[in-house]
């Protein structure tokens, strides 16, 4: 995938796979382009070039629309929550089912909506609108409207953003908690070294609009490339997940 703005390329022959029930870190430097990238994917700018292969469908990015059903299996956390402030939290969670499905009865939403509430703690705030609510809290209600259609991969661009380390290590936790219950695909931007020590499988890292490394959570610490390994310095952890399974891959058109 090539992307850019004006005569400037910040993505130049960006490729790599997404593992079904992974989750990938996309990071680098601020101004790497992280948020291009994950905007490219999504759509919601258009790409110079490559191709897009995503839930079973080829696309030619920057040319070829994602289709409807594509884009109801992916499920988007954005970095400041996007919660319509004049409507309640659970107004905001039911906006997607009422898009998408408007066939569905009220008291089977209001149940679906409920339950997404519930899986993120969320169900005592059905009634708040969103600036009553904690930055922590405003992340919960976003990340339970991103999962209301059950979405077989969830994107997150800067998840951790504006949040203490106690409550940006809580909203880790639920992350992990949804891919463990539901099996969900994670495609994560974020700079934070503690989240990423603590959700990432896999990792993507960007430097000068090229991929420098791509690679396990484990490799990318140990890597034999400077940036990444100076990202890293003095950062370590006991532990990281590992994932199987392949379907999810984004490639420059020849």
């Amino acid at each position: 995938m090539r992307a850019g703005y004006g005569t400037l390329e910040v993505l130049s022959d960006i490729s790599f796979d997404l593992a079904p029930g992974s989750i990938r870190i996309i990071l680098g430097t601020s101004g790497c382009g992280k948020s291009t990238l994950l905007n490219n994917i999504l759509g919601l700018e258009v790409a110079w070039g490559g191709t897009l292969d995503l839930l079973g469908h080829h696309l030619r990015a920057g040319v070829d629309p994602i289709p409807l059903e594509v884009r109801q299996q992916c499920g988007v956390l954005f970095q400041n929550g996007a919660l319509l402030s004049s409507i309640t939290v659970a107004e905001n969670v039911a906006l997607p089912l009422r898009m998408h499905h408007p066939e569905i009865k009220e008291d089977i939403l209001r149940e679906m909506v409920a339950q997404k509430l519930e899986s993120v703690s969320m169900l005592h705030a059905w009634h708040r609108l969103p600036g009553e609510l904690s930055g922590g809290m405003r992340k919960r209600a976003a990340l339970a409207r991103a999962m209301i259609l059950d979405p077989q991969i969830l994107f997150c661009d800067e998840p951790s953003a504006g949040l203490d380390p106690v409550t940006s290590n809580e909203l880790d936790k639920l992350l992990l908690k949804l891919r463990s219950e539901l099996g969900i695909t994670m495609l994560v931007v974020t700079h934070e070294l503690n989240s990423i020590d603590t959700i990432a499988d896999d990792v993507l890292f960007l430097s000068q609009a090229k991929v420098l490394f791509d690679g396990s959570l484990n490799a990318a610490k140990n890597s034999s490339e400077a940036e990444v390994a100076n990202f890293f310095r003095g950062f370590s952890s006991d532990e990281f997940s590992a994932t199987n399974a392949v379907s999810f891959d984004i490639k420059e058109e020849l």
